[in-house]
């Protein structure tokens, strides 16, 4: 049987959201539903630490996703604790980097560190786009 505990606390202005256990399709309600009240009850910060998930499917990453753009929408901020792979964390950082959304988030080593927004990385620059090749006119021909 899957499991998630949350809880929650404020510090310096922003909500964490601690979760423990498996973020998949039975679990991912739930904290979808946090992340609803935190929003409703006006607090548009929030660090949500998956230090203590120890799985994770695309049901649980679309669920952050989601909280991502509603955050956005209402001119909020999204951090998350996604500790480097190591013991129990492994995982986790590996769904993420498979499904390539790491780099849509503000990724922090620790809570600590997400408060003080200290990333891990800083985003990869988008790269500078190819410019299109000239286009010579066509030579005229006479009639």
């Amino acid at each position: 049987m899957t499991t998630i505990e949350a809880d929650e606390d404020e510090r310096a202005g922003w909500t964490v959201l601690r979760l423990r256990g498996e973020l998949d399709l039975l679990t991912s309600p739930r904290v979808r539903r946090r992340v609803h009240d935190a929003v409703a009850a006006g607090r548009h910060h929030l660090v949500v630490d998956l230090s203590g998930v120890r799985f994770c499917d695309s049901s649980g990453i679309g669920v952050l996703v989601a909280a991502r753009r509603l955050l956005r929408s209402c001119g909020g901020l999204l951090r998350i604790v996604l500790p480097e792979a190591g013991e129990g964390h492994g995982h986790v950082t590996r769904v993420f980097a498979a499904l390539g959304v790491t780099r849509l988030f503000e990724v922090y080593e620790d809570v600590p560190a997400a408060l003080a927004g200290e990333p891990l990385a800083a985003p990869a620059p988008a790269p500078a786009p190819i410019p299109p090749p000239p286009v010579s006119p066509l030579p005229r021909t006479a009639p």
